[in-house]
């Protein structure tokens, strides 16, 4: 059963100028150090960090208004299995409330200029 879904698309340009003005300041602010060190490693790291961004958008357009409350930047993690495929880690009161009854699921694609993130809460 489908509890919310949510869906970001992001200039990856908006976030390199963010980041090259703001360096660690805004990367701690919204990225888990597992987040950055992943990007940070990667040929065009500024399109993985606008992929995690965006996911993290869309996950928290996908809660409930109450579910919101308990969402921040950092309870949420984006990395990749081994295939590319997209996962999702939680913490904290959010990770309490998705529990073993829920999970979500997430898509990302991007050209050179964006990314897009749909994200599907489901109750299992």
């Amino acid at each position: 059963m489908i509890l919310g879904i949510g869906v970001d698309i992001i200039e990856i340009d908006r976030i390199k100028k963010v980041i090259d003005r703001f360096d660690f300041r805004f990367l701690n602010k919204i990225y888990t150090e597992n987040e950055i060190e992943y990007c940070i490693n990667k040929v065009n790291k500024y399109q993985h960090f606008a992929a995690r961004f965006a996911a993290k958008e869309a996950i928290y357009k996908a809660l409930s208004e109450a579910e919101q409350k308990i969402a921040n930047w950092k309870n949420i993690e984006v990395f990749n299995q081994k295939n590319g495929l997209p996962i999702v880690k939680t913490s904290g009161k959010l990770k309490e409330y998705l529990s073993d009854d829920k999970e979500i699921k997430l898509s990302i694609s991007h050209s050179e200029n964006y990314v897009v993130c749909f994200a599907i809460l489901n109750k299992l």
